[in-house]
């Protein structure tokens, strides 16, 4: 199927000209993305859409890698991933019981092999994900959505985005949710 594009855990939003993949409801695909392998081909799939997905995914470490694994498996070279989660300090996140695992730009990056072999070489200790799983993603966008608090807090500088990230980094609550894209490197 060329142009293959998934919405994975799509709930009850289905997307034209996506299959719509979940565990439950009603999708073109019933399917645990717990569970491997995927049913699609090595490099056939050009863009996956994970919205509110990845943080309910893979509380067991092992089971997060893998689907990051299968992800890249199924990635063809350029493949663009879509992924939109709560932002970590935010109440949305917290009170989910049935969020498991944080989700960061900088977590999604240690999955990047060329950060990986910068990281080492400037002798920092970030994980090397990307060379240790065999898979190489690359973040090439990462945009911080405020929340209302954000917007009533400080309306002067509501479009001050290195403003929010370092209120943010002593408040809850400003950001959230973080959308960012991946590109499969391949």
């Amino acid at each position: 199927m060329p142009d293959l594009r998934l919405n994975l855990g799509c709930g009850s939003r289905h997307l034209e000209g996506y299959i719509n993949v979940d565990k439950f409801g009603n999708p073109d695909i019933l399917l645990d993305l717990e569970t491997f392998p995927w049913a699609w081909e090595d490099n056939s799939v050009v863009e996956i859409e994970m919205r509110h997905v990845l943080e309910h995914l893979g509380q067991q470490t092992q089971i997060y890698l893998k689907i990051l694994q299968e992800i890249y498996r199924i990635c063809a070279p350029g493949a663009k991933i879509h992924v939109v989660v709560p932002h970590h300090r935010h109440d949305n996140f917290v009170h989910d019981a049935t969020h498991v695992r944080a989700i960061t730009p900088l977590g999604l990056s240690m999955f990047s092999q060329r950060l990986n072999r910068e990281w080492q070489e400037a002798g920092k200790s970030y994980t090397p994900l990307g060379l240790y799983m065999g898979v190489d993603f690359e973040l090439v966008n990462t945009t911080y959505v405020p929340s209302e608090i954000w917007f009533e807090r400080y309306p002067d500088r509501s479009e001050d985005k290195d403003f929010l990230l370092s209120e943010s980094a002593i408040y809850n609550n400003l950001i959230r949710e973080v959308d960012m894209t991946l590109v499969a490197v391949k």
